[in-house]
């Protein structure tokens, strides 16, 4: 499994910001389309809300590829 860490601030961030920061989407308006299509799971439960809160340790999927919140110090 090709699983990226992706480094944020302490506190914690929004699925649809995360996705963004990843490079997972190519622009905001595709964490819409990309959440709708039940191509992203956190965790390994299909996840639709944008808003959904994520924390240091959580999984992010889409597609392959497999992205890890980590925390920056």
């Amino acid at each position: 499994m090709n699983v990226r860490e992706v480094a944020v601030r302490p506190g914690g961030i929004r699925l649809g910001q995360f996705l963004k920061l990843a490079d997972a989407v190519d622009q905001g308006s595709d964490v819409k389309l990309l959440l709708e299509s039940g191509d992203v799971s956190v965790n390994g439960e299909v996840e639709v809300r944008r808003g959904r809160q994520l924390v240091a340790g959580d999984d992010v999927s889409v597609y392959a590829t497999t992205y890890r919140v980590a925390v920056t110090t």
